[in-house]
């Protein structure tokens, strides 16, 4: 079986929130593809419900692609500590971490009901399984702690 990077990390030693690169893929015709752990909250010790990770998903589908251009695809950890980041191109830690930063901002302080998309049999899978007041706490308490361009040394990134 083929190894998995995410599988090879010692979560123990990670300090989250952070933003971290897992690697980037190179293309026959010279195009990059970036894939970011967007870690949310320290594994092992935490987990997101699935409502508010569901919510904070759906709204973030939107933000991030808002923030960053070439989002491919912003995915949940199935261990719910955080997401995969697929992007087009190299963006920095930096850069992903502000977008995420603003993203997670937008949510606590903005996002009402009506602002999150997929929330019908329609357009989700799994409709009835959303919390906008779990997303916004969730939020706020991992904005609180700010995020790290690193992941196993605390250097939290901020706008100055």
């Amino acid at each position: 079986m083929a190894k998995v990077e995410s599988f090879e990390l010692d979560h123990t030693k990670v300090k989250a929130p952070y933003v971290r690169l897992i690697a980037q893929e190179h293309g026959p015709k010279g195009d990059v593809i970036s894939n970011f752990d967007l870690r949310l909250v320290q594994p092992n010790e935490n987990a997101i419900p699935t409502a508010g990770l569901h919510t904070i998903e759906h709204v973030l589908a939107g933000l991030l692609r808002d923030r960053l251009q070439g989002v491919i695809d912003c995915s949940p950890f199935g261990c719910r500590t955080g997401f995969h980041l697929i992007v087009w191109g190299t963006p920095t830690t930096k850069e992903v971490a502000k977008a995420l930063t603003s993203s997670l901002e937008e949510i606590r302080d903005k996002t009402e009901w009506k602002d999150v998309p997929g929330t019908d049999k329609f357009s989700c899978g799994n409709f009835k399984d959303h919390s906008l007041f779990s997303a916004k706490a969730w939020a706020a308490e991992i904005l609180e702690k700010g995020f790290s361009s690193d992941p196993f040394d605390r250097k939290v990134v901020s706008d100055k």
